[in-house]
């Protein structure tokens, strides 16, 4: 690759190198969590976890660290997820979405992310929170607009 070239992202490992391997998705996922607990418009998504993040914590990194094209640790440790249906155990409205996204946002900020990748993960990441969204409601029978 030229000094020209941007990686593309989404192909082989150049997500999961642009978020710092292993350890960067961590710290990731630590700021996430962090902010979660302190943005008061993030109680709505907040409540739906126990009040130890432990787990969580080493949930949502392991998963991130597959999908972003690393190991896929989530895989060994926990084994296969859908997301979406994972979520449908939770009364997961637009406001939980949002306020999910909004706290990836600020978290992905405090990143040394290149612009361009913290603009695509967040777009990606859009994708996931709006799936567990729509079956979270289809599970309690809502209509999707």
């Amino acid at each position: 690759m030229s000094l020209t070239q941007q990686p593309q992202f989404g192909v082989g490992d150049a997500s999961f190198q642009a978020a710092g391997a292993e350890a960067g998705i961590r710290r990731l996922v630590a700021d996430f969590y962090r902010i979660m607990d302190q943005k008061s418009a993030a109680a709505c998504v907040r409540n739906l976890y126990p009040e130890d993040l432990s787990l969580a914590r080493d949930k949502l990194a392991t998963f991130l660290t597959g999908w972003l094209g690393g190991p896929r640790r989530y895989a060994e440790r926990f084994g296969p997820i859908s997301i979406p249906q994972f979520h449908t155990r939770w009364n997961i409205t637009q406001t939980e979405r949002d306020a999910w996204l909004a706290c990836m946002q600020d978290a992905i900020a405090l990143q040394p992310y290149s612009a361009t990748f913290a603009d695509y993960l967040l777009a990606q990441l859009r994708i996931p929170a709006e799936r567990a969204h729509q079956a979270s409601q289809l599970a309690r029978g809502c209509p999707m607009s």
